[in-house]
């Protein structure tokens, strides 16, 4: 069991949270007149009272609510949790979303002190039943299901497309075939092609959000623009190739231009990236004969499912 200490809200963004008496959680919204609620997955913001603790210790006079956080818990590091736990307080229900958050722009803490704990450290929530919450409230972590569905993103890679020049149709389709088979699909993104954007997503979605597959469909080619084999390489820490060599030995059975796909797959962390042709039709081949295989992978490695090598 842990314990909530404060709750610290903003009427506005951009301005520095402050700490409230009790606040109503609002189903799929976040705090009542905190400006970061919405329709999003970071809807509610969450930092250990340990973490502030040993910031302070380096001589840092912070109040709560300094670091951009909504909710203060005792006896948990926040940053350990995996992804999808379920955190009840009170009566209330979270579930955490992201670990971590990227800094787009220094905060006074940081230039103060050369240093801000809250990208490192803060996690994020979405609330799944609401009600009202006061400091004191018992925090509990809900241990995850086994069976519970595995999370993907979907990201296209076109020059093209990501400027409305042309329409989208690999990561829609990408998206239903997934659902249809009981993946729970928590982004789709449309990039341009080329590797820094595509990189800093790979490793945002793995790291921050940890999805369990990540399936990239374009930029796989011999243009000079085709690069999401190098970027996909660059942010793995070990490679499954075997993926990508089926998707290319099944498709040169229906076209010898299956040769000069570049694309490849890999893991980084627990999350598995395979890399899709571009066109819708390559796409679904390629999906009909890869999904039914991958579930036993992606459950090993989110350790829900055990080897088989002695069955």
């Amino acid at each position: 069991m842990g314990k909530l200490i404060a709750i610290c809200i903003s009427e506005h963004r951009g301005t520095q949270k402050h700490q409230v008496e009790k606040a109503t959680l609002i189903e799929n919204w976040g705090i009542e007149k905190d400006a970061h609620g919405g329709t999003w997955h970071r809807q509610v913001s969450l930092l250990s009272l340990e973490k502030i603790e040993e910031f302070q210790k380096k001589g840092a006079q912070i109040d709560f609510g300094a670091f951009g956080e909504n909710l203060i818990i005792e006896g948990f590091d926040l940053r350990t949790i995996p992804v999808g736990t379920k955190i009840q307080i009170g009566t209330t229900l979270l579930e955490l979303t992201q670990i971590g958050k990227e800094c787009h722009s220094h905060c006074q803490i940081y230039k103060t002190m050369g240093d801000c704990i809250m990208p490192r450290e803060g996690v994020f929530a979405k609330v799944i039943t609401g009600g009202t919450i006061r400091p004191g409230d018992q925090v509990q972590l809900l241990p995850l299901p086994k069976d519970r569905p595995f999370t993907a993103a979907v990201i296209t890679l076109s020059d093209k497309g990501s400027t409305g020049e042309r329409e989208d149709k690999s990561g829609p389709l990408i998206k239903d075939l997934l659902q249809s088979q009981g993946y729970q699909v928590i982004e789709s993104l449309l990039l341009p092609d080329g590797r820094p954007d595509l990189e800093k997503h790979l490793c945002r979605l793995a790291d921050q959000r940890q999805v369990n597959l990540i399936l990239t469909t374009g930029g796989t080619g011999f243009s000079q623009r085709d690069t999401t084999p190098e970027a996909t390489l660059a942010v793995c820490d070990r490679m499954a190739n075997g993926i990508a060599e089926a998707i290319r030995q099944y498709s040169l059975t229906i076209t010898g231009r299956a040769m000069l796909s570049r694309a490849v797959s890999g893991i980084r962390r627990q999350t598995l990236i395979v890399n899709l042709p571009g066109s819708p039709k390559a796409v679904k081949e390629s999906l009909d004969y890869i999904l039914p295989h991958l579930g036993h992978g992606l459950g090993i490695l989110r350790g829900s499912e055990g080897e088989c090598g002695n069955r």
